[in-house]
């Protein structure tokens, strides 16, 4: 086997560093005025609002570099951003991205994590226009920060879903966080070995939702394209039970939604099985599905039914009657937050 190519990054330091990162970006926006090379990136925006999102991505508490590949986390580190834009019915225009690194990282590396946050940024049309590098002494560090703008009154908030309101998500939940569990069980089974062979066969859509998650832009254009405008939407990072209950508390309301009603794939299922899990409390706390919640107007019903990937699965009501999750047998739950909380000890 031929042994991979190593240049170490101080032999460019932290500026030829970025030169050779960076130096063939051109912008696709009209609103980046200057890129990478000055002291700050020139964006204008003259006519419409700007939205801000930044991420922090640690290693060991983030991402395990043992079965994630840097390609892919460079490729996720953008798509994580990129969707927060979405949620708030934006268009993402610009991302910096900023790194600290330890000696075991070499510039080809740095290339594969570059290749995968481009590739990314491409399909999206956003354009990288600075950031910074710093050395690191407990591993690699990524953080990135995702500009866009939308019309002032195309904005969704939090805080806008009213009663009656109907409650619905894109894609399927819960593929994300199998794909996890397959990753680390084969970690476990392979762990002290030198070179380790793991079966993927008949789970390679797990393990995709894992690793190469895809920020629902599509979504977002079939809605505009049928005039619907969500009242409130968020993207779902740490579980459809914690994002659904900020919507209800920032919009002081209570909700419905129903088991039966909540998007599965067929590998969830076969997954969840597997390992002794219940599927729906994967779905709900799962985390990772970069998926879309939103809420519309019960007059938007039909509208919303028409559309492809989107699925109804429940309806907002009065704050009193709480959030609860109604299972297929007709009991009632209530909804606990049980999703990634990166604090939590």
């Amino acid at each position: 086997m031929q042994e991979k190519q190593r240049t170490e990054i101080a032999t460019l330091g932290e500026f030829g560093l970025i030169r050779h990162l960076t130096s063939d970006i051109r912008p696709q926006n009209s609103s980046t005025l200057r890129g990478v090379g000055d002291d700050a990136a020139v964006m204008s925006y003259p006519d419409t609002e700007v939205l801000v999102t930044t991420d922090l991505l640690m290693e060991g508490v983030h991402f395990d570099l043992t079965y994630v590949p840097l390609k892919h986390l460079g490729y996720k580190s953008a798509m994580v951003n990129i969707s927060d834009i979405y949620a708030m019915n934006g268009t993402p225009r610009q991302m910096t991205v900023s790194l600290a690194v330890s000696k075991r990282f070499c510039i080809e590396d740095l290339e594969e994590l570059y290749a995968g946050l481009r590739l990314a940024c491409e399909a999206h049309h956003v354009d990288i226009v600075g950031g910074d590098t710093t050395s690191s002494l407990t591993g690699l560090a990524i953080s990135i920060t995702c500009i866009g703008d939308a019309p002032r009154d195309r904005i969704v908030y939090r805080d806008g879903a009213r009663e009656t309101d109907l409650i619905c998500v894109s894609g399927n939940l819960g593929a994300a966080y199998m794909g996890l569990q397959l990753l680390e069980r084969e970690k476990k089974v392979f762990e002290g070995q030198r070179e380790a062979h793991p079966d993927f066969a008949g789970k390679e859509y797990l393990l995709e939702r894992q690793l190469k998650p895809e920020a629902r832009g599509d979504i977002i254009k079939a809605l505009a394209d049928n005039g619907i405008k969500p009242t409130a939407m968020m993207d779902i990072s740490d579980g459809l039970s914690s994002e659904l209950m900020h919507i209800c508390t920032q919009s002081h309301a209570g909700c419905r939604i129903y088991e039966e009603r909540i998007p599965l794939d067929y590998q969830t299922a076969v997954m969840a099985e597997e390992l002794n899990l219940n599927v729906t409390t994967c779905a709900l706390n799962g985390g990772e599905d970069y998926e879309l919640l939103f809420t519309v107007p019960l007059s938007d019903n039909e509208k919303v039914a028409r559309l492809d990937d989107i699925r109804i699965i429940g309806y907002i009501t009065k704050p009193e009657l709480g959030m609860a999750l109604i299972t297929r047998d007709g009991q009632e739950f209530e909804l606990r937050a049980q999703g990634w909380n990166p604090l939590r000890e």
